[in-house]
């Protein structure tokens, strides 16, 4: 019995590692921070295109590291458990590499999601007939 908890505990401990194995995965985690991020703050927060971000983000989904909310035509990431970013700061220690502080949810220029460029409120014109 022992043996078999050994494994599994193994073998879902690999699969964790082998997804925060790559750069790129780590520097999104990073930069949704404590926060939550859409697809275009993450372009413009790290200088990827939107599809890189995109295909590293279902990797990030599906291993269940990451959670997504819609709000119209954007789709929010944040991680679901914050706990993640000591594990990377571990990993960091133990690499030797200085851990840069989350950057989190913020504005960024060039990023057209609601969070950066509210849409500028439309007060609607009446007109008035004129008075005979």
């Amino acid at each position: 019995m022992k043996d078999s908890q050994e494994k599994r505990f193994a073998r879902q401990t690999a699969a964790l590692l082998r997804v925060l194995g790559q750069p790129a995965r780590l520097r999104i985690l990073l930069a949704i921070g404590e926060g939550e991020a859409c697809v275009c703050h993450l372009e413009s927060a790290l200088g990827m295109r939107q599809a890189y971000i995109s295909q590293h983000l279902m990797t990030l989904r599906d291993a269940d590291l990451v959670t997504s909310r819609r709000a119209g035509k954007y789709i929010f990431y944040r991680l679901r458990d914050t706990g993640l970013l000591d594990l990377i700061c571990l990993a960091a220690q133990a690499a030797c590499a200085a851990f840069p502080a989350p950057t989190g949810a913020g504005t960024y220029g060039g990023c057209a999601c609601p969070h950066c460029s509210p849409q500028e409120l439309i007060t609607p014109v009446i007109l008035e007939e004129p008075h005979a």
